[in-house]
């Protein structure tokens, strides 16, 4: 077998620290872990993480990232194949039953939000992917809307942001009580798509 090169080496042990981070920051949180131990749980020196990211939060910024787009994807492959609107909606209630609450992924993106208030650089970074988040949703509604046939009662943006924001809360809802349905949020596109819940 072929030895790695430098760059790919780099790369592999990126990833591995990535995926304790990932693994570290779910399970106990961003404010109790600390670089050290994630290269002591990934087996390497302190340095090789410095190597990679220069501090703690922009090593999290990285998970964020990592977390955000492997539920885009589940997303995605939930609601593949579904051809009408209700086939949509169904599909994206299941996914939405399984993910929305989870409490390590909720209460990690809970923390780095709040640590984000303590440094303006930070809140910019997340304020930016929370922008690319809406203005996905945005296209994808405006997509679906024109598909469908559909009229929004009030702009592709407003009616983004008014969903984001029904399923973060939902979310923090779901952390504390694991018995607060999601039925709300596809019954909200629902309605915003012309409909009745």
């Amino acid at each position: 077998m072929p030895r790695m090169t430098r760059a790919e080496s780099q790369a592999r042990t990126r990833e591995t620290l990535v995926a304790t981070a990932t693994t570290l920051f779910l399970r106990d949180g961003y404010a109790a872990t600390s670089l050290e131990k994630v290269a002591d749980e990934a087996g390497y020196s302190k340095g090789a993480v410095y190597s990679n990211f220069r501090n703690k939060d922009e090593l999290c910024l990285v998970v964020v990232d990592a977390i955000r787009s492997d539920q885009a994807r589940r997303m995605a492959a939930a609601l593949e194949g579904a051809d009408t609107l209700e086939a949509m909606l169904v599909a994206f209630q299941h996914w939405a039953e399984t993910t929305i609450g989870d409490v390590a992924w909720t209460v990690f993106e809970v923390e780095f939000a709040t640590r984000a208030r303590q440094d303006e650089h930070i809140r910019r970074e997340l304020a930016e992917r929370n922008a690319q988040i809406r203005a996905a949703v945005t296209t994808l509604l405006s997509e679906h809307a024109d598909a469908f046939g559909i009229t929004l009662p009030l702009p592709a943006a407003t009616c983004a942001t008014a969903l984001l924001s029904l399923g973060v809360g939902l979310g923090v809802q779901r952390a504390i009580d694991p018995d607060v349905g999601v039925a709300v949020l596809p019954n909200m596109i629902r309605l915003l798509a012309g409909g009745s819940s």
